[in-house]
């Protein structure tokens, strides 16, 4: 495709500024529009796997995220009640050179903080909520609540589960409650009291699980999200406030191991998990959806964030390729849509890693250098 085309990227999550790194890089000019006023550090932790760092490695990032967040030592599966190891993974040095890439776990916050240097100064647009988009025979406008109406050759729709993108890609349609919600917390290590804990750990219970880790290689500061059923979700609410008791609640006869880290949570919130119905149309006309925007993930194999990434990368490649955007649209869904589809059908089975697990399709795998799916 021609680098001079205008493309606006919606949203500047993990998925659009990748995506946006990744075009610029191919000559292109690329805008992204953030409807909130700033990064800040608040939110989760967030794991990211050799997959997602090759990609990020090409964006220059790989050493600054490597400094901020943490290499754990391994990913431990182990049983609710009687602590049992059912599985682990070693990460070392062999297994870096196996995957192409490190295993890493950091805040979102600190993420973040390096991800809006892998676009050139100026790019990231805050405060722009989009409110309409508007779209002509030869290119699409775009309307934002603050003012502002700009033009652009290709829209990419970045901007998660309930992207107004895809509301008017392909109506608008609520995102399905799935009859779970997550607690979460992060707390500083001190409260454990000299309690020792491994890096990465995920306990797993009959109907409910839970991962508590370090993001920081100074290990000063721990994320714990549990996920148990709830039949409703009733409030507005992106999130309520909960409780250390009912935290603990929720993991009522869990091994004492767990439970001695669940007595140190403060700050604790829930938040209800949301996913919709697999709808393989990503695009049409000049406009195009990743990451959650079309296939949101449950978070139980922590590869959403993941598969943003690998969309990004790929659908760069894709515009980069081909002259017509249905072209390249067409080669991304081709090449995206039966991996996406396979990580979306563990996420739901909740099975990733629980035993024994062939990770290697999953972690040797190169965005940027995967083969291409011809469009059909």
């Amino acid at each position: 495709m021609k680098n001079q085309k205008r493309i606006a990227v919606v949203g500047a999550g993990l998925g659009g500024l990748s995506a946006a790194g990744f075009l610029q890089r191919a000559g292109f000019d690329v805008t992204v529009y953030e409807q909130a006023p700033s990064f800040s550090r608040i939110g989760a932790g967030i794991i990211l796997s050799a997959n997602v760092m090759k990609a990020l490695r090409r964006l220059g990032a790989e050493g600054a995220l490597v400094e901020a967040g943490i290499k754990p030592h391994s990913y431990i599966s182990r049983a609710w009640d009687s602590g049992e190891k059912m599985y682990e993974i070693i990460f070392d040095a062999a297994s870096e050179e196996r995957f192409g890439g490190p295993y890493l776990n950091i805040h979102r916050g600190d993420l973040h903080a390096v991800l809006e240097h892998v676009v050139t100064p100026g790019t990231i647009i805050f405060n722009s909520r989009l409110i309409d988009l508007k779209e002509t025979s030869h290119s699409v406008r775009l309307v934002f609540d603050n003012g502002v109406e700009t033009e652009a050759d290709i829209v990419i729709g970045a901007d998660g589960i309930r992207s107004r993108v895809r509301e008017f890609l392909l109506g608008n349609e609520a995102p399905r409650f799935v009859g779970s919600v997550a607690h979460r917390a992060i707390f500083a290590t001190e409260s454990l009291r000299g309690f020792e804990i491994p890096d990465c750990t995920k306990w797993w219970g009959r109907d409910r699980h839970i991962l508590p880790y370090f993001m920081t290689s100074r290990r000063d500061e721990i994320y714990a999200i549990g996920v148990v059923p709830q039949a409703t979700w009733d409030s507005d609410a992106a999130s309520l406030p909960s409780s250390r008791d009912e935290f603990l609640a929720a993991f009522d006869g869990f091994h004492d191991d767990l439970r001695r880290v669940l007595e140190a949570a403060e700050d604790v919130s829930v938040w209800p998990i949301y996913d919709r119905e697999r709808n393989d149309r990503w695009s049409g006309g000049r406009i195009v959806l990743l990451g959650d925007a079309c296939h949101p993930m449950r978070p139980y194999m922590a590869a959403g964030g993941a598969m943003a990434v690998e969309d990004g990368a790929i659908l760069s490649r894709c515009l980069a390729t081909f002259d017509e955007p249905a072209e390249a649209f067409r080669c991304y869904e081709a090449t995206r849509i039966p991996r996406v589809a396979d990580v979306q059908r563990i996420s739901i089975e909740n099975s990733w890693m629980r035993g024994p697990t062939d990770t290697d399709w999953f972690y040797c795998y190169d965005p940027c250098t995967a083969p291409l799916t011809p469009p059909s």
